[in-house]
C-alpha cells in the first residue's frame, strides 16, 4: 500500500528518525539525540530485526489511521496527512491513479479513490463467472466489488482485513453498490478465516510485503485455493541491492518499501508454498531501490 507518514519527533530530524532501530527506542533515540550523540541505534550495534507482531501492529495501527482519514475526506492525502500516495519528486505511483483506463465495473467513486494499492490486480486475473475469488488486505474494498460484478450473482468476491475502520468502509461501498455476492471478513492473511480449497483465485494489492511472515502468507493462500486455482497479485519487488537503513525503517515497511522481496525471493516463496507457472512483471518504478510488479502463479492440480 501507499506510503505513510508518521509524526516528525522534535528531537531528531526525520533522516535520524530514520536509522531508529524500533518504535520501542524512540525515547532512547530522542534521549541520545537531545545530549548531543547520535540520534538513532548505539554506535556500532547491528541493524535489530524487527519481531512479525510488532510489525503488525505497527500497519494496523498506520492503516486504521488511514481508514479514518479516508472517512472524514472520502479521499486519499495525495500528499500529506495520514496517507501520502506520491513519491518525494510529485509522482503518483500508488493509489486511484493506477486504475485510470481499467474497467472498474461494479464498484463504486469512492472506493477506487480510497485505493492505496500499487496496481491492478483484477486486470489480470481472468475472473469467470461463478467463481469464488479472495482479496488479502481488501481495504476499503474496490478491488472486491470489481470482482464481484466480474464472477456474476453465481460467484462470490470475498474481502479479508485486519482493520475494523477499513472493513467499515468497505462494507458502505458495497452497499453503494448494491451488490450481494460479496462478504467481508476480519483476520490475518497468515491465518486466512477461509477452509481449505475453497476458493478460486486469490488476490491482493500490494499487501503482502506489509507480512512479516511471507511463506506464511502464501502458503495460506495455497491452502484456501482448488486444486488449478490461481494466484493474482499486484506488489512491490526491491532491488537486490536495497540497503539496509531501507530494510530497518518501519515508516518504509508500512509504506510498502522495506517489507519487500526481490524477484529472486519471491519467486523461491511461491515456489516453496508449492506454486507454478509462476510469472512476475515489473510494472513502474515506486522507489529508487524498489518496483511494482504483478504476480501470478498456479497451484497445481485440475481445475
Amino acid at each position: 500500500m501507499a506510503d505513510l507518514s508518521s509524526e516528525t519527533s522534535s528531537c531528531c530530524a526525520p533522516a535520524e528518525q530514520a536509522t531508529c532501530c524500533q518504535p520501542s527506542e524512540k525515547q532512547a533515540c530522542c534521549a541520545a539525540g537531545a545530549a548531543g550523540g547520535s540520534c538513532g541505534c548505539s554506535a556500532g550495534a547491528k541493524t535489530k530485526t524487527t519481531p512479525a507482531s510488532e510489525i503488525r501492529e505497527t500497519v494496523r495501527d498506520r492503516y486504521a489511521a488511514a481508514a479514518r482519514a479516508i472517512a472524514q475526506t472520502q479521499t486519499t492525502s495525495r500528499g500529506s496527512g495520514p496517507v501520502s500516495t506520491i513519491t518525494a519528486t510529485g509522482a503518483q505511483v500508488f493509489g486511484s491513479t493506477l486504475y485510470d483506463g481499467s474497467d472498474v465495473e461494479g464498484t463504486t467513486p469512492t472506493a477506487v479513490e480510497a485505493s492505496l494499492g500499487c496496481g491492478v490486480p483484477t486486470a489480470v486475473a481472468d475472473l469467470r463467472d461463478g467463481e469464488t475469488v479472495l482479496d488479502l488486505g481488501s481495504g476499503a474494498g474496490a478491488d472486491v466489488l470489481i470482482s464481484a460484478r466480474r464472477v456474476g450473482p453465481t460467484g462470490k468476491a470475498i474481502g479479508l482485513d485486519m482493520t475494523d475502520e477499513m472493513l467499515s468502509l468497505a462494507r458502505a461501498n458495497a452497499r453503494k453498490a448494491g451488490l450481494e455476492n460479496v462478504e467481508f471478513h476480519k483476520g490475518y492473511i497468515e491465518e486466512i478465516p477461509i477452509p481449505d480449497a475453497s476458493v478460486d483465485v486469490v488476490i491482493s494489492n500490494c499487501v503482502l510485503n506489509l507480512s512479516g511472515d511471507k511463506p506464511r502468507v502464501l502458503g495460506e493462500a495455497a491452502r484456501v485455493l482448488r486444486p488449478g486455482g490461481r494466484l493474482a497479485i499486484s506488489d512491490v519487488i526491491a532491488d537486490e541491492d536495497m540497503d539496509d537503513a531501507t530494510r530497518s525503517d518501519m515508516q518504509r515497511w508500512t509504506g510498502c518499501i522495506a517489507g519487500a522481496l526481490t524477484r529472486r525471493e519471491f519467486g523461491q516463496a511461491l515456489a516453496g508454498a508449492g506454486f507454478v507457472d509462476i510469472e512476475i512483471s515489473e510494472t513502474h518504478r515506486v522507489h529508487d531501490q524498489a518496483s511494482a510488479a504483478i504476480i501470478r502463479a498456479t497451484k497445481p492440480g485440475a481445475a
